[in-house]
């Protein structure tokens, strides 16, 4: 039996201390600020305290720069979990004239790997936030930043789809062929089951990231052109996981999936 996105949320809850770090649309990395993300679960009724503290250059020696509150009862269509805790977040519909963006969050133990891909009202692909948080007193270790290396190989798994109109994963075997074509372009095909390939276009932009993560990304969005926005993880270096969100050809919001993989073939 599936577990509920209520139950998949739950598994993000704690103290996460990490950072906020700003990239360009080429990755250049601008500015960066310490962050502490807590996730606070209330034992007597559905409520979770969300808040977010962020700090300046004097690190969390100094009172924060900001300091965000809300509180959670319920979870909106923009958002969809996974069993991991892992999920997917971002617009429902790109409309003319209006920014778009898209998060992903990785849960692995005690670390999270999030990303934000922000557009312009115009469609471009405009910047990155890279989210790195470890679960308070785990020093768990950041994992190194990524390589084309990193992902050549054949990887195979399972890959859950959350659709908007039914939230219940609907599961299929999953094998990826990454290949490396020349020095800055990959290749990656994937054949989840029987519904062919899943994934971003030949056009995409590839972006690899500090923490082992990736984005992948179309240059520019048109609200009458199908699309798919992706990030991935290697919270292991055999341990692929991809977050995926689909668009129809009217700009709005089909499906969310996640993949996880390991590599059954050597690089």
């Amino acid at each position: 039996m599936a577990t509920s996105q209520w139950d998949n949320f739950l598994r993000n809850l704690g103290e996460w201390q990490g950072s906020f770090c700003n990239l360009n649309a080429d990755g250049l990395q601008l500015e960066t600020t310490p962050s502490i993300l807590t996730l606070e679960q209330d034992d007597t009724e559905r409520l979770v305290r969300f808040r977010l503290r962020r700090y300046g250059a004097g690190g969390y020696s100094d009172e924060p720069i900001r300091d965000y509150s809300q509180e959670y009862r319920s979870l909106g269509r923009q958002v969809m979990f996974f069993e991991t805790g892992s999920f997917s977040k971002g617009s429902l519909q790109l409309a003319p004239g209006t920014a778009f963006g898209a998060e992903f969050g990785f849960v692995e133990a005690d670390r999270r790997h999030r990303l934000v891909q922000l557009f312009s009202p115009a469609g471009a692909f405009e910047s990155l936030v890279l989210i790195r948080e470890s679960r308070a007193g785990s020093q768990a270790p950041e994992r190194p930043p990524l390589a084309w290396g990193d992902l050549v190989g054949h990887w195979s798994g399972q890959a859950a789809t959350l659709t908007a109109a039914w939230p219940e994963p609907e599961l299929a075997i999953c094998e990826i062929q990454i290949e490396q074509a020349e020095a800055a372009q990959i290749q990656i095909r994937t054949q989840l089951g029987e519904l062919g390939e899943a994934g971003g276009g030949a056009n995409s932009k590839l972006l690899l990231l500090p923490d082992s993560g990736y984005s992948l990304v179309p240059p520019q969005l048109s609200h009458r052109q199908a699309f798919v926005v992706e990030a991935g993880w290697l919270a292991a270096p055999d341990r692929l996981e991809r977050l995926i969100r689909r668009y129809d050809a009217s700009g709005a919001w089909l499906s969310a999936t996640q993949i996880i993989a390991t590599r059954s073939q050597a690089r």
